[in-house]
């Protein structure tokens, strides 16, 4: 019989006074009953409207069948034949306006649990699974590809299950990309991350790390060590700033650095040797679900007080509704319709002036409202004259967006990129301007989700399986 509950069974989660002190993944996860009981709200609908949200298309409604008889395992199946990524997915995809958005359920109540289902499964897998996945007979084709975060380990994943020796090249010392240093470890286990590079492992992909594409081997030297086609996927690791004064103070960062720091170097250990200001009030400026990653890292480094800074409203904030009331429950302070003017400091304790390069005192702010449409259609903030304001705090972490690291385009030529260094692929292959070069994730649009840089990974590999099997 269908659960005809229109509330989805709600993910257990550590409380919020105890998880902001700790690095402990935030929610725990559906129990066997619980999946059982949210599996059968799932209609099984015909024209499987959930499938058509979906960047990477799971059969949605196959593996949820799956876990409503019981066969967890069967379920697993069917989700890695489209999704290298299950146990990542079902963590970090935003199913709410994916999948979920067009779940037939939410009409009149809440969606399937779709992306709890899928962590589900996938952790069931991981803590029942005995055999490595069987690795299929080579078909003679090699294939190199660049960056291994979600699109690149897309790419890779697909191409390895199609018999193709691949290499993924990349330029830190774990695999992993934005999935190791970006998001945190009570959002995404480094764990879990591991376990699903070493199943692609077992499936014969190789990982080169501590190579920079560009630096120590070049694009076109790719091609002259045998490589046949080349997937770019080297995301958008270059942040951006404001261009405000107070920016060259110490205690300033990007929201890049910030992470890796703590998600990648384990800055967050009391034990670590990699040196991160443990700063007692904070300011992260932006929006996103960065943004969100940023302050809550913060509030876990020991900060007495974290602001968000964000220059729209609420409902303009570009964060997962989850991350904004997870930030709010652990204590975040929302500065909403505010933006920076200058960051202000000092160069010691005994001289109180506001140099070039000294430590932060304070953020100057300037209250905003909202004004006409941009042409996003969302509408531009104006500023409110005469509303200047200090927050006293001694760490601002900038987070408003990156871009493209260049490297890549002023070591290849005849790689065009557009005016924000995003590399320009044709839509429905990703190859390049560049023969045998496809590209794809955040390296192509700039910074956006994992699971549309899964779905680049997997049109790409797509189009190169057509490629060198019609030239084959």
């Amino acid at each position: 019989m269908p659960n005809m509950s229109l509330k989805k069974n709600p993910m257990p989660v550590q409380d919020p006074k105890v998880r902001a002190r700790n690095f402990e993944e935030v929610a725990i996860g559906y129990e066997e009953a619980t999946a059982l009981d949210e599996a059968a709200r799932c209609l099984n609908c015909k024209n499987m409207p959930c499938v058509s949200g979906c960047p990477v298309n799971i059969h949605i409604p196959a593996f949820i069948e799956r876990v409503r008889e019981g066969d967890f395992e069967g379920a697993y199946r069917i989700i890695t034949e489209s999704s290298s990524l299950p146990a990542v997915c079902g963590r970090v995809c935003p199913q709410e306006t994916q999948c979920e958005s067009k779940c037939v359920r939410g009409i009149k109540g809440e969606p399937v649990g779709i992306g709890r289902l899928e962590r589900f499964v996938a952790d069931w897998h991981n803590a029942h699974a005995t055999k490595s996945p069987e690795r299929p007979a080579p078909n003679g084709h090699r294939v190199a590809v660049v960056g291994s975060g979600p699109s690149g380990l897309s790419c890779a994943g697909d191409l390895a299950k199609r018999g193709y020796a691949v290499t993924v090249f990349e330029a830190l010392h774990v695999a992993g990309g934005v999935l190791m240093y970006g998001i945190p470890e009570f959002r995404l286990p480094k764990a879990i991350v591991r376990r699903e590079i070493d199943t692609l492992r077992a499936l014969g992909v190789d990982f080169e790390t501590n190579v920079i594409i560009g630096k120590t081997l070049t694009v076109d030297q790719l091609f002259e060590k045998g490589f046949e086609a080349v997937f770019i996927g080297s995301g958008a690791g270059l942040p951006r700033f404001m261009g405000i004064p107070g920016e060259a103070l110490k205690g300033v960062y990007s929201a890049n650095e910030y992470l890796t720091r703590s998600n990648l170097m384990g800055a967050y250990r009391e034990d670590s040797a990699t040196p991160i200001l443990r700063a007692k009030r904070v300011a992260v400026v932006g929006g996103g679900n960065v943004a969100m990653d940023a302050a809550r890292t913060a509030l876990r480094l020991g900060a007495d007080k974290v602001y968000i800074v964000y220059r729209r409203s609420m409902d303009e904030l570009p964060a997962r509704r989850e991350e904004v009331e997870h930030a709010m429950e652990e204590g975040i302070d929302f500065r909403l319709l505010t933006n920076p003017t200058r960051i202000l400091g000092y160069l010691n304790e005994n001289d109180r002036r506001d140099p070039k390069n000294g430590f932060v005192t304070g953020i100057e702010c300037i209250r905003m409202e909202l004004g006409e449409p941009d042409a996003s259609g969302r509408r531009s903030p104006v500023e409110v004259p005469g509303s200047e304001f200090v927050l006293d705090v001694d760490a601002v972490v900038m987070s408003i967006g990156t871009s493209p690291n260049p490297l890549i385009k002023s070591t290849t030529a005849g790689l065009d990129v557009n005016r924000r260094g995003g590399i320009v692929v044709e839509e429905t292959t990703g190859l390049t301007s560049k023969p045998g070069v496809y590209a794809g994730g955040d390296a192509v649009t700039g910074a956006a989700t994992v699971i549309l840089a899964m779905g680049a990974g997997k049109t790409a590999a797509a189009a190169i399986h057509a490629s060198l099997s019609e030239n084959a």
